[in-house]
């Protein structure tokens, strides 16, 4: 266990210190932060809306439970019984951080981003990503981007995203596949944006 933790805090040191650049440092804070995908968001609710009129609730309905869930079970049980502290607020490591964003009192583990967008990501690729075949795999590097920017910006460690990214995909697999057993967007005809 020591052995990961060591690895963990060595590569937060790359991402956060040294695989840095201004660039990045300009887009990451804007990137992780949640409000600037509401377009996405309803982007995917209009195209199930105007194309799958009925079906437009138990869709949206089926991604909140998918949020719903990564959340809770990241923020309130998680992160509640493991407490571990977020690099800009563990004593031994904080002067070192390259803080981007305001670090935050909660914990650390799990990256309740990370959680929470892999498991929309995996939720609407295996559901409204099949009317865009060529490009959902961009779904899961949305993702794995912002989990990636919560490491960047220096408040999780890469552990804390991984660990989320796992549970995030677990739970978007099991929400898209009750939601396409029962309201299942199978039977259209997928088209491409590209």
């Amino acid at each position: 266990m020591q052995e990961l933790l060591q690895f963990d805090e060595a590569l937060f040191r790359l991402i956060n210190g040294s695989w840095t650049n201004g660039l990045l440092d300009a887009v990451m804070p804007i990137w992780r932060n949640k409000y600037f995908w509401i377009p996405l968001y309803i982007f995917f609710i209009s195209f199930v809306l105007i194309n799958h009129t009925k079906k437009v609730l138990p869709f949206l309905l089926a991604a909140l439970i998918t949020v719903g869930l990564s959340d809770t079970i990241s923020s309130k049980l998680i992160k509640k019984s493991i407490k571990r502290d977020r690099p800009c607020n563990d004593l031994k490591i904080k002067e070192d951080v390259k803080l981007l964003v305001k670090c935050g009192s909660g914990y650390s583990f799990t990256s309740s981003h990370a959680t929470n967008h892999f498991a929309i990501g995996v939720f609407f690729f295996y559901t409204v990503g099949i009317f865009f075949r060529r490009s959902r795999f961009l779904l899961l590097f949305w993702a794995f981007s912002i989990s990636y920017g919560q490491v960047y910006v220096g408040v999780h460690y890469p552990v804390d995203v991984f660990v989320g990214a796992c549970i995030g995909s677990t739970i978007g697999i099991i929400m898209s596949a009750f939601f396409n057993h029962y309201w299942g967007f199978s039977e259209s005809k997928p088209v491409s944006l590209a």
